[in-house]
């Protein structure tokens, strides 16, 4: 059984680079966020990679990926709206029907479910800038063909 994740999460980064604009600038997408980074920005990483299933000719695993959200206002400006927004982008091109799965064929594996786990807001209220947080969690069910 090979590692399916690092497929899903390279299809997820193909399928977000340049799509999601916020003012009419794109917001970047990364596996591993850079220091001098800026807000707003999605961060795409593997979670898990759990077997659910077999059979005597395939394997099915659930993979777990988890999309952050991150933007930043001065204390007394902005809000969540923004973090809102995104969050909505991300889930109209991730979270699909079968029509919209990701083709993993190529890899050598197939993309049978793409469930949305949840998504989950934080604010955290530092001295110099207000961050609104969204943790978006994909489950994808894959099979090894």
């Amino acid at each position: 059984m090979n590692e399916a994740l690092q497929f899903i999460r390279k299809a997820i980064l193909t399928r977000l680079t340049n799509a999601i604009t916020i003012d009419g600038s794109y917001v970047p997408i990364y596996n591993r966020v850079p220091s001098d980074a800026s807000e707003p920005y999605i961060q795409v990483f593997s979670v898990s990679n759990n077997e659910s299933d077999f059979n005597a000719t395939s394997f099915i695993s659930e993979c777990v990926t988890r999309l952050e959200v991150v933007t930043a206002f001065d204390s007394d400006s902005g809000g969540e709206l923004q973090s809102n927004q995104i969050v909505s982008s991300i889930l109209n091109l991730v979270r699909t029907r079968s029509s919209g799965y990701y083709d993993l064929s190529s890899d050598g594996f197939n993309v049978i479910t793409c469930t949305n786990n949840g998504v989950t807001y934080f604010e955290d209220d530092l001295e110099d800038k207000t961050y609104f947080r969204a943790i978006v969690e994909i489950s994808n069910k894959i099979e090894k063909i």
